[in-house]
């Protein structure tokens, strides 16, 4: 007898929202082009704003919806997702949003350096050629134990590693993220170790659920969330998702994170979703969740544990979710 396992991010058939609704609302949202497309669905990348713009507008991305990845509970409002943010280049609170529409994000190009084939900076739009765009549902865990569930358009960061061609040695990615002293006021903040730098390692960046994300609810990101390409990585706290990259190094060094140099008892490397496992100021038991404000438990690697536990076999010593 053939058993299937459904993966711990679905949901039983009878709960999920049906289709007619959930396209009408993408419609309300997005616009006729946010509706997913029948055939994948290559990247047309136009980007808007600079310094100073306010209210930058966003395009809609047209991109098939992979209905393996359904988040398994109702989208966050995006008023809320656009509007809760933590970016710290633009200041301490949540209330950025208006600060960073002074983020610069066109041109933009990212530079793929360390142990890979061909050292090179490739713009954004002709990386995007080289890929093809999809939009998955992922829940979205915050260290400070609230949560948001996003419909996110982008690529699987596999694929990018692919383009990259990573020497034999190299075991880690490292992330940088945009420092640009003329429009993010957070960076006057030198008791921060600018620029901001996340990591993880070759095998997790090559898992299935690793995406780079360009867009959310059918649009280009909004600046405030990470424009105009971010990590993603649903099974980790929210701070190893990197904002606004610039550089994928691959190395065979393990990287410090902006926090873990900051408090390395607070905030360790790996950084994964473990309810049983407090922050030293919190629980991390219960979470709650933007938009309606309910409390619900937080779930082990923040329920994608079928796909990412393996990953971490052998590593009992480590400090797997610090």
């Amino acid at each position: 007898m053939l058993i299937k396992r459904r993966p711990g991010w679905t949901i039983p058939e009878q709960r999920v929202t049906p289709e007619a609704v959930v396209l009408a609302r993408r419609a309300m949202l997005g616009g006729a082009g946010a509706v997913a497309v029948a055939a994948p669905a290559r990247a047309q990348w136009h980007l808007f704003g600079g310094a100073g713009t306010p209210a930058t507008p966003r395009q809609p991305l047209a991109a098939p919806r992979d209905a393996k990845y359904d988040g398994g509970r109702p989208l966050t409002p995006e008023k809320d997702s656009t509007t809760y943010n933590n970016y710290y280049e633009f200041g301490d609170d949540k209330s950025i949003a208006d600060a960073a529409q002074a983020l610069p994000i066109d041109p933009w190009s990212l530079e793929i350096a360390g142990m890979v084939a061909r050292p090179r900076t490739i713009a954004l739009e002709d990386l995007l050629k080289q890929v093809t765009l999809e939009e998955r549902v992922y829940r979205h865990r915050c260290v400070e134990a609230w949560a948001m569930t996003v419909p996110w358009t982008g690529f699987p960061l596999a694929d990018l590693v692919k383009l990259a061609e990573p020497a034999a040695g190299a075991t880690y990615l490292r992330f940088t993220t945009l420092a640009d002293h003329k429009t993010m006021p957070g960076l006057t903040h030198s008791w921060y170790p600018w620029p901001y730098i996340e990591g993880i390692t070759l095998a997790e960046a090559t898992n299935e659920l690793s995406f780079l994300s360009v867009g959310m609810y059918g649009k280009t990101i909004p600046k405030q969330d990470g424009a105009p390409i971010r990590l993603t990585l649903p099974w980790k706290y929210g701070f190893k998702s990197a904002k606004s990259i610039v550089k994928v190094e691959f190395t065979d060094k393990r990287p410090v994170g902006f926090w873990q140099q900051l408090q390395d008892s607070e905030y360790g490397f790996w950084a994964n979703v473990n309810p049983a496992v407090p922050h030293p100021r919190w629980s991390q038991a219960q979470e709650r969740l933007l938009g309606s404000d309910e409390m619900v438990p937080t779930q082990i690697w923040n329920g994608y544990g079928d796909t990412v536990a393996s990953l971490y076999d052998g590593l009992k010593n480590e400090r797997l979710f610090a």
